[in-house]
């Protein structure tokens, strides 16, 4: 099979396009011809070493956790799924060498769903990762109808979904973004604010009794600026503040789950869903991808043409 590999740590330049053997499939799990793989901030960055400390790595490492595809084979006890069967997932297993930039991959049951008819293969493989980031960060602070939600970096990868979620649950949603971004959030169903110095004052102006949940995306003392405006400062949850547990917050690495991308599923054929797709490059191109990542200006996902 094709895949994108690398043999060090680095930056995009260290990436290269060659043919690897097609995988072995585990009992639990199910061979899955690529049609596209999402392209995710994590992904360089497993590529640059930073994650080293955290999880094993083996090289040569083909990168990618996002997919979407069709089973071409299943394991002896993957009973959940058959040949010709339209999945998407978020490939993530105890140890990285095995990902989506490539034309196969063997997939664990517990990291899979069907694939929204109403998503294409691109948006069907930028869903996983950011999706059930999303979704799991406002579960985690019980996020409920009628409350109100302030979501940072709202255009981005996360943010976009997050704010469907969060409008698809019944809430009221305010969404922080620079200017050229906020007809895009008004789109979604939030109201836009300008990120920057102030912003607890222009979200006070939208929310004067303050606002019940914020789930923060970016880091860089967005979860000091919730605290100021949130009515009880433990709901804020963030995935890019390492001191957010010690300031009272949640801390969410989002997990594996079926039953919850199922839900993200459901939400789509629902139509209250959907994925924005910012660029799509063919699988060759994975380094122009990454760098277009790492340029971090992005509105919705970036995505690998495999098919």
């Amino acid at each position: 099979m094709k895949a994108i590999i690398t043999n060090s740590y680095g930056g995009p330049e260290v990436l290269e396009y060659t043919d690897q053997p097609d995988p072995k499939v585990a009992p639990d799990a199910v061979l899955v011809r690529v049609k596209a793989a999402g392209v995710n901030p994590v992904d360089w960055k497993i590529v640059a070493g930073y994650l080293d400390a955290l999880m094993h790595m083996h090289f040569p490492l083909i990168p990618g956790w996002d997919v979407s595809g069709v089973v071409e084979a299943v394991g002896v006890d993957a009973t959940e799924y058959a040949v010709g069967d339209e999945v998407m997932g978020y490939v993530r297993k105890d140890e990285v060498q095995h990902g989506t930039f490539a034309e196969l991959v063997s997939a664990p049951v517990r990291t899979l769903a069907r694939k929204p008819a109403s998503l294409n293969w691109q948006q069907a493989a930028g869903l996983p990762l950011a999706g059930l980031t999303a979704y799991q960060a406002l579960k985690r602070v019980g996020t409920r109808q009628g409350e109100t939600v302030l979501v940072h970096a709202a255009a981005g990868g996360v943010g976009s979904l997050a704010v469907q979620i969060a409008v698809a649950q019944g809430a009221r949603v305010i969404g922080t973004a620079s200017e050229r971004n906020h007809e895009f959030l008004r789109s979604l169903g939030a109201e836009p604010v300008t990120y920057g110095d102030g912003l607890a004052g222009r979200v006070r102006e939208l929310a004067p009794e303050g606002v019940d949940v914020a789930v923060d995306f970016v880091g860089g003392g967005a979860v000091d600026v919730s605290q100021e405006v949130l009515k009880d400062r433990t709901r804020v949850v963030s995935v890019a503040d390492g001191e957010v547990k010690a300031k009272g917050g949640h801390m969410v690495w989002v997990r594996p789950d079926s039953a919850d991308l199922t839900a993200l599923g459901d939400l789509a054929e629902a139509g209250k869903l959907t994925v924005p797709v910012d660029a799509t490059f063919p699988l060759s191109e994975a380094a122009e991808a990454f760098r277009r990542s790492m340029a971090g200006r992005t509105r919705g996902k970036i995505v690998l043409d495999v098919s």
